[in-house]
C-alpha cells in the first residue's frame, strides 16, 4: 500500500504565508522560505505554495520567491495561483518547482489542462478544486453566460439539481454552477495528474474536512487525491484518510502556529494503522 502523505500549505500574499477562514480575514503567519525549511527539517513529504491572491489581482505569480524555497527544501514542492499560460508552467518548473497547481485559468479554459499535460506531463499538473455545497435555494440561472460551457463536450459538468457541490475559482471570490465531482472525472480525463481538494465552506475552521465531498471526489476518480480545508487535530487528518478515502492531508494553521509536528501526525496516523513515511 502506498504511503499516505501529509502536507503543508503555504497560502503567500506580498511575498508572506496568511493564513484566513473561509479564504477571508487573513492573518500573518510568516516568512515563506523559513516556514519551508522548517517543514523540510520535520520530513513533511511535500510542500504546497499557494499564491492566494494572484488570479484576483489579475497577477503572476512571485517567481522569485519560489526559486527561493526551491532552493532550500529538498522535498517536493507544488506551487500555484495566478497561472495563465504554458509558459507560467515552464517558468515555475524552471524556478524549482515540482508541480503546478491550477483552478481559475482551467476553469476558463478546460482544455488548457489537456495542453498543459500534453506538454510538460501528467504528473506535474494538479487540478485545483475549491468546491462549496449548496443547496435548494441555488439559483444556477442568477449567473451570467459567460460563467456556462457551450462547448458540447462540457455540457455534462454543468449544475444539476442533484448537485452537492459547485466550483469556486479566484481564491474563492467567485462561484461557478459547475458540479464539481463532475469537474473532477472531466479534468482526470483531460490529463490532470493529481486533485488538489479544497472545501471552501471548511476553509480555516479547523471542524475538520468536508469528509462526505472529500469521499465523493476520492471514489469518482483514479488519480490521487489531496484533502484540504479545515484540519484542526490530528484525528481529522485520521479521518481524512480513513473515511474521507483521500491519499494525502493537507493542513496549514495546525502547522503554522505549531499546535502540532508534522512528526506527531504522522506518529499518530501510525498508531491508528495509517501507512505512513517516517
Amino acid at each position: 500500500m502506498l504511503a499516505k502523505r501529509i502536507i503543508p500549505c503555504l497560502d503567500v500574499k506580498d511575498g508572506r504565508v496568511v493564513k484566513g477562514v473561509n479564504f477571508l480575514n487573513l492573518r500573518d503567519a510568516g516568512d515563506p522560505v523559513e516556514n519551508a525549511l522548517y517543514y523540510d527539517e520535520e520530513e513533511a513529504d511535500e510542500l504546497v505554495f499557494l499564491d492566494v491572491t494572484a488570479s484576483h489581482e489579475k497577477r503572476k505569480i512571485i517567481i522569485h520567491v519560489v526559486e527561493k524555497t526551491a532552493s532550500v527544501v529538498f522535498m517536493p514542492l507544488t506551487v500555484g495561483g495566478g497561472i495563465k499560460s504554458l509558459d507560467d508552467i515552464r517558468d515555475l518548473l524552471n524556478a524549482g518547482a515540482d508541480k503546478v497547481s491550477i483552478n481559475t485559468t482551467a476553469v476558463k479554459d478546460p482544455y488548457f489542462i489537456q495542453k498543459a499535460s500534453t506538454r510538460f506531463g501528467s504528473q506535474c499538473i494538479v487540478i485545483a478544486i475549491d468546491a462549496k455545497r449548496v443547496d435548494k435555494n441555488f439559483n444556477p440561472k442568477a449567473y451570467p453566460p459567460e460563467n456556462w460551457f457551450s462547448d458540447p463536450e462540457l455540457q455534462d459538468v454543468l449544475y444539476r439539481e442533484s448537485s452537492r457541490f459547485v466550483l469556486s475559482t479566484h481564491g474563492g471570490r467567485l462561484m461557478r454552477p459547475i458540479d464539481a465531482i463532475a469537474w473532477a472525472k472531466k479534468m482526470e480525463e483531460f490529463g490532470a495528474g493529481e486533485i488538489l481538494l479544497t472545501s471552501m465552506d471548511r476553509d480555516g475552521t479547523k471542524e475538520g474536512y468536508d469528509i462526505e465531498l472529500t469521499k465523493a471526489i476520492s471514489e469518482a476518480v483514479t488519480i490521487p487525491v489531496i484533502a484540504s480545508g479545515g484540519a484542526g487535530t490530528l484525528e481529522h487528518l485520521y479521518e481524512a484518510f480513513a473515511f474521507g478515502k483521500a491519499d494525502a492531508a493537507l493542513a496549514a494553521s495546525i502547522f503554522h502556529f505549531r499546535e502540532y509536528s508534522v512528526r506527531e501526525a504522522k506518529e499518530y496516523l501510525k498508531n491508528r494503522g495509517i501507512t505512513v513515511r517516517l
